[in-house]
């Protein structure tokens, strides 16, 4: 399973014709959470950078995944084995002893599965469970962004909100999209270029993981960072 993921995302790399700068902050010593913009309707740009770490680090960093996908027994086989983790748990925390990198995209499908109208802006609110990560583990943060994850499909409708309103359970979103030919997920992506930027890290410091008003300046940090890295990719 894991060469057919790896395989997929080489392909899919050279079809965007996907390029990263800055990869060589994620290629010092030591575990690091890599927190990244959500684009349409899946991080598409950080499976690619997936692979890119892959290459050089011998390894899969570990995506958080949805949580319900941990639940199915069938899904759960396939998170398993890509080192795909899906919240703060035991196999998080033997990841991070490992020395091994953590990927999220705080703004989930609240973010990725928007309509078109809505484009390469940060929605996170105030989602700052990937801080308390940080801080409990004392990782250093990592921001990414992409040009070309918002031009891979054209969304048409706001997925959370229409997933709501028709009572679709687990928080599970309903997008419509449209590719290459047809609807996604069968459409084929438009052929977007992807450009990505990895920012320079940023240190936590000293912060209780529980102290929400601690975090609130470092959460307007972060997202700043990573809403400056997608004005500079655009």
């Amino acid at each position: 399973m894991q060469r057919a993921w790896i395989g997929w995302w080489r392909a899919r790399q050279r079809y965007h014709r996907y390029s990263v700068e800055g990869l060589e902050h994620l290629l010092t010593p030591g575990p690091k959470l890599i927190v990244g913009y959500h684009g349409k309707p899946i991080a598409h740009d950080l499976c690619m950078l997936q692979i890119a770490l892959y290459d050089r680090l011998g390894y899969l960093p570990h995506p958080v995944f949805h949580a319900y996908f941990g639940q199915n027994p069938a899904l759960r086989r396939f998170i398993d084995a890509l080192g795909f983790v899906t919240g703060d748990g035991e196999d998080m925390a033997e990841a991070i002893a490992r020395g091994e990198h953590i990927m999220v995209t705080p703004g989930g499908t609240r973010e990725g599965c928007r309509s078109s109208r809505h484009r390469y802006r940060v929605r996170w609110g105030q989602r700052m469970g990937y801080l308390r990560v940080a801080a409990k583990y004392g990782l250093p943060i990592v921001p990414v962004a992409a040009r070309g994850t918002d031009d891979l499909y054209l969304g048409l409708n706001d997925g959370d909100r229409t997933a709501r309103r028709l009572g679709v359970p687990a928080g599970l979103p309903l997008w419509v999209g449209l590719g290459l030919v047809g609807a996604w997920p069968l459409a084929v992506p438009f052929p977007a270029r992807i450009r990505q930027v990895v920012g320079a890290p940023i240190e936590v410091g000293d912060v209780d993981p529980d102290d929400r008003e601690a975090l609130r300046p470092l959460h307007a940090r972060v997202t700043g960072a990573v809403q400056a890295l997608l004005d500079g990719a655009r």
